[in-house]
């Protein structure tokens, strides 16, 4: 069993049924835990969650209420054991941002990092496969091709 680290993108697609990625994060998280896969997530992807979710549609949000969101989240959690910050995750994010020379926005994408290298983790299901391929020693699994894989092949019986 791997352990796996659902991105804030895969959270707020499950929350969005009127989403075209709706059905991939969907078919992708539930083919993970047939295969037995404990998908998990970190704080950081529940700030974001939350950022997103209360925005307007307008501005690419889903314009969830404080208390619609706080609901949508709870069940993120029930379905998503967050895993805690520890007390190193500053001085390693620091690290990588550094050491990848991260500018702007995917700064984020290395607090996963740090957080999945505190917690000895090296898979996170994320639509955002190019920025976490920076990293050394992350596997990012892509949605659309786990979806993919859960699909029976053509021509089989």
């Amino acid at each position: 069993m791997t352990t796996v680290v659902a991105d804030a993108n895969i959270l707020l697609r499950l929350a969005d049924p009127a989403s075209g990625l709706h059905s991939v994060a969907k078919t992708a998280v539930t083919h993970l835990h047939a295969e037995g896969e404990f998908l998990c997530t970190v704080p950081q992807a529940g700030y974001e969650f939350w950022v997103v979710a209360t925005r307007p549609k307008a501005n690419n949000g889903l314009g969830l209420s404080i208390a619609d969101c706080e609901r949508e989240l709870a069940q993120v959690q029930l379905a998503f054991p967050v895993l805690e910050d520890k007390p190193t995750l500053f001085s390693e994010w620091q690290t990588l941002v550094v050491a990848h020379q991260c500018h702007g926005k995917v700064a984020h994408d290395a607090r996963y990092v740090a957080a999945m290298r505190t917690h000895g983790l090296t898979h996170i299901l994320s639509f955002n496969v190019p920025e976490f391929a920076r990293y050394p020693g992350i596997t990012v699994l892509d949605p659309t091709a786990v979806a993919a894989s859960a699909l029976p092949a053509q021509g089989s019986n």
